[in-house]
């Protein structure tokens, strides 16, 4: 039968301290965790800055076309043909301000998935890191 101290050194002698931390690695993770953030945001806030500057291209549009349109609707004159030129222009409003949205819509979503793309990226790298480094340990 062995002794306490027998079974406490064969135990000590069993156990294993776990491996430190890589902190290079993990530092240069973070680093990385850093620039994608940094170049989503990027990407993010050019996306809002397009389409910051397209709502002043259809506004400025939009404005000159009122403006022809006025003039257009007020050269009419029966009765009958200014109801027949608004109903025209309503119509070809309508479908300017649904293309409007939709070409606002498509930049918006095309920044918005670039951006998700690269922090997607990174989190899948950053996992494959992770087990990376416990496969070492």
């Amino acid at each position: 039968m062995p002794t306490p101290h027998e079974e406490f050194m064969k135990m000590f002698g069993e156990f294993r301290m776990p491996a430190m931390p890589d902190f290079q690695a993990l530092a240069e993770a973070q680093r990385k965790n850093i620039e994608a953030i940094a170049a989503a945001n990027k990407i993010a806030i050019e996306g809002a800055q397009a389409v910051a500057r397209r709502q002043i291209e259809i506004l400025q549009s939009s404005v000159s076309e009122i403006s022809d349109a006025v003039q257009t609707v007020t050269r009419e004159e029966s009765p009958t043909g200014k109801v027949a030129r608004q109903t025209d222009l309503i119509k070809s409003s309508y479908e300017k301000a649904v293309s409007n949205v939709k070409e606002l819509t498509d930049l918006m979503q095309k920044s918005n998935t670039e951006a998700l793309g690269l922090l997607n990226a990174r989190f899948s790298a950053a996992l494959d890191e992770m087990k990376t480094a416990v496969s070492k340990g």
